[in-house]
């Protein structure tokens, strides 16, 4: 399983470089399915998911597909998946995306499709395969605003791979009030292990190992 799970998608040569590796061959000879699901619960504007799609696309790929995982039969996504070198899951809101898989029953056979294909992840892209998606986690985080907002208080992990969380965006100026201020006090409620990662860095997952990549900067607390 490879999976390359960023805060803000392919932004630097390093993150396309490492994508480059992992998928073995030219963007021009593989096709990418772009899954934009978490970003339509986000409110407000949505200028930064049109630049990251135009980004995405602007690689060049053999065929760039676009997949909403609501509202089709189970088989046709996954058919749809499993057509796809890359799967491209973009940003939003992290427990609207969680449900869409579970609620759907697709988290088997997106582990399944994953097996043999390289997975970019961009924020709550990212955040997805920790076992430590759950309701506790949006209150040691403070992103339980984004998980009422669905009308929920609780959410099932899809995959639950990992016991490490991820947390996008650190320093970023988007987010002014990610600073290591904040990250020191969301540690010292944090009963789980946490990657803060800034929007030019990624954590890569190859063949059960993991590291960090970036132009920027990130912090890791077992």
């Amino acid at each position: 399983m490879n999976l390359l799970l960023t805060a803000s998608g392919l932004r630097n040569e390093t993150l396309r470089d490492a994508l480059r590796d992992m998928l073995g061959r030219p963007f021009g000879s593989a096709n990418v399915v772009f899954v934009p699901t978490a970003s339509v619960a986000e409110p407000g504007d949505h200028g930064w998911f049109v630049a990251d799609m135009n980004r995405l696309h602007g690689l060049g790929w053999r065929e760039f597909d676009v997949l909403e995982l609501n509202g089709l039969p189970r088989q046709m996504v996954l058919d749809r998946l499993l057509n796809a070198d890359v799967i491209y899951v973009e940003g939003g809101n992290q427990y609207h995306l969680a449900r869409s898989i579970t609620g759907n029953g697709l988290s088997d056979g997106f582990l399944e499709a994953l097996e043999s294909r390289v997975y970019v992840g961009v924020s709550a892209g990212s955040m997805i395969f920790s076992r430590n998606l759950t309701g506790h986690s949006a209150d040691v985080i403070g992103d339980t605003t984004d998980l009422h907002a669905l009308g929920a208080t609780s959410v099932e992990p899809p995959f639950g791979l990992f016991d490490w969380y991820l947390k996008p965006h650190l320093y970023s100026p988007n987010f002014p009030e990610r600073d290591d201020a904040w990250a020191d006090r969301v540690v010292a409620r944090a009963d789980f292990p946490i990657y803060f990662i800034d929007d030019e860095t990624a954590v890569r997952v190859r063949d059960g190992k993991v590291d960090v990549i970036s132009e920027g900067r990130w912090r890791f607390h077992p």
